[in-house]
């Protein structure tokens, strides 16, 4: 598989959509040879789609289509060559993707044909197995949890650590907290904003513009801040290698 997966889509370090990322984004769009960027920006509430699709070509440098220009979604993922899923609510995305009937077909595209995914905060979030720790409003009348699970670990993207002055309400932390207590066999990895996770084949990277750590929680444990990929290499049931 070929995966990137980031926190964020825009940040301060470099303008443009991905600005950030956008020598790994590039670098791996290259190696796989794209012409063409398939975008599914069913997350996208108070922006138009094409518009996204543009933004995201001319930061990339490569085009880019948005997937409801096509009659047949399904079909649009089997001849994608390069499947990337835009920010905004995840409730919404992870209902369209199975309404439309895309969470099969993107499955195989990415595990069985090697098509690169790459997803930006909820994009992200529906590459775990389920939506269970996105940080968005259940906006849509959909209970839909199960996502797309290319990456078997959850992960809580924006991840921030910081105690808000006057703020009565629960903390990230202790709201992840609550998840593992809930759920006590899973880990949740934590990216700050600015940072990722790449799955190449068999190899798996944590990178951070910032150079700034991500932390992974799990019931019963402290949760601790790493700087490199070594632990999630270890958790199973995911076994690449660092």
């Amino acid at each position: 598989m070929e995966l990137l997966l980031l926190s964020n889509g825009k940040a301060t370090e470099c303008p443009g959509l991905l600005g950030w990322a956008r020598d790994r984004v590039q670098s791996l769009l290259a190696r796989k040879q794209v012409k063409r960027i398939l975008l599914i920006p069913y997350a996208v509430i108070r922006s138009d789609w094409d518009a996204r699709a543009n933004e995201l070509g001319e930061s990339l440098g490569v085009e880019a289509v948005s997937i409801h220009q096509f009659d047949d979604p399904v079909d649009a993922i089997n001849r994608a060559d390069a499947i990337f899923i835009s920010g905004g609510n995840t409730w919404r995305l992870n209902q369209l993707l199975h309404e439309y009937g895309l969470i099969v077909p993107i499955q195989r595209a990415v595990r069985e044909r090697g098509v690169p995914y790459v997803g930006w905060s909820a994009g992200c979030n529906v590459a775990t197995p389920s939506i269970r720790t996105t940080n968005d409003m259940p906006v849509c009348n959909a209970a839909v949890l199960p996502a797309l699970g290319l990456f078997p670990q959850q992960i809580n993207p924006h991840y921030l650590d910081a105690s808000i002055s006057g703020h009565m309400g629960e903390t990230r932390d202790e709201r992840l907290a609550e998840f593992c207590a809930i759920n006590p066999s899973e880990h949740v990895v934590a990216l700050r904003e600015a940072s990722l996770l790449q799955i190449s084949g068999e190899t798996i990277e944590y990178w951070s513009a910032r150079g700034e750590g991500f932390k992974i929680f799990k019931h019963g444990e402290t949760p601790q801040e790493f700087m490199d990929a070594a632990p999630l290499a270890a958790l199973t049931p995911f076994t690449p290698r660092v």
